[in-house]
């Protein structure tokens, strides 16, 4: 299948990953909806992507905000009429030791890496069932399939997506409700910058293991790649990928290997 025509979503759009998506999408001739909470940033993509496409609308609010949240997603059917593809992409990390890490900040992590997708989901799923059709891609991480040092709340908030939306599939398949959950592993995006430390500032700093990772362009087009295969469960990413398989079929040896791991 091609996207030409649809209708496509995708938050945490002003860099990385999600602007990267915007691009695919937009030269497949989809109408893209770019949103984050970053509005000048988000404009730049929308004035970076003019050339490839007019059709590309900003979309500004706080996925942090449930109330913010659910209002934009029915200011978003109201204006666009409807959306076939929402790619739940936005989200933040973390850089700190459980027994270190306030409960505001696990709260803050859930809200926006959990909460804000759902919430979208929910909006817009019915609308998606009447048409007859909807893919929802999900942007969560290798860490969301182990437990990894210093990203306690991130990990958590990974977990929980595998839960809400393989539930979600197994609901609505038959309606023509399409789910796609992405794990990727190192990519080169700003995640490491704004991950929140134990005192909720931001990490500031490019983790060392990331800079060597792939790049925002490739992952965006395995997702893309993958979403029109209507595949429901992929990893992305290079040879840190095997810590999978590893904590599937040899969980004495991730045991020892997760505990050598550094904060970055």
């Amino acid at each position: 299948m091609n996207y030409k025509g649809k209708t496509v979503w995708i938050t945490g759009a002003s860099s990385g990953i999600g602007a990267e998506l915007a691009k695919q999408f937009a030269r497949e001739g989809a109408k893209v909806i770019i949103s984050s909470h970053e509005a000048e940033e988000l404009e730049a993509v929308r004035l970076h992507l003019e050339p490839i496409s007019k059709d590309v609308h900003t979309v500004v609010f706080n996925l942090g905000n449930p109330d913010e949240v659910q209002a934009t997603a029915e200011k978003v059917l109201k204006e666009f009429g409807r959306v076939d593809v929402l790619m739940n992409n936005g989200g933040i990390s973390t850089r700190a030791e459980a027994i270190d890490t306030p409960l505001e900040i696990d709260r803050r992590v859930m809200e926006i890496d959990y909460f804000s997708g759902v919430i979208l989901t929910k909006a817009l799923l019915p609308k998606m069932i009447e048409n007859g059709y909807g893919h929802i891609g999900v942007t969560s991480t290798i860490s969301g399939k182990f437990g990894f040092p210093f990203r306690s709340a991130y990990s958590a908030a990974k977990h929980a997506l595998f839960g809400f939306y393989k539930s979600v599939w197994a609901e609505n398949n038959r309606k023509g409700i399409r789910v796609t959950i992405f794990s990727p592993g190192r990519v080169r995006t700003n995640i490491s910058y704004h991950a929140l430390l134990k005192d909720g500032k931001e990490h500031g700093v490019m983790d060392l293991a990331l800079a060597k990772g792939i790049t925002p362009t490739k992952c965006a087009r395995k997702m893309i790649r993958a979403m029109k295969r209507n595949r429901k469960d992929v990893l992305i990413g290079g040879k840190e990928l095997i810590m999978v398989w590893i904590h599937k079929y040899c969980k004495p040896l991730y045991h020892r290997m997760v505990n050598r791991v550094s904060a970055t």
